[in-house]
């Protein structure tokens, strides 16, 4: 996801898409772990998603 989409985005909305991202890096994590996951750059592809997500969370509070 673009930044400038998830400044778009209302906090409620954030708040959900990170869950969501959480999750699909768990079962990402776990898929490797027992070596189901066929395209490996998923997981860092992920984690940059989610940490973006944060990123703007943390942003919208300072303001």
């Amino acid at each position: 996801m673009k930044v400038s989409e998830l400044k778009e985005l209302t906090m409620e909305e954030l708040r959900s898409k990170e869950k969501e991202i959480q999750e699909t890096l768990f079962n990402l994590r776990f898929q490797h772990a027992t070596g189901l996951l066929e395209n490996t750059m998923r997981i860092p592809m992920t984690k940059k998603d989610l940490a973006r997500i944060k990123t703007v969370i943390r942003a919208k509070k300072a303001s």
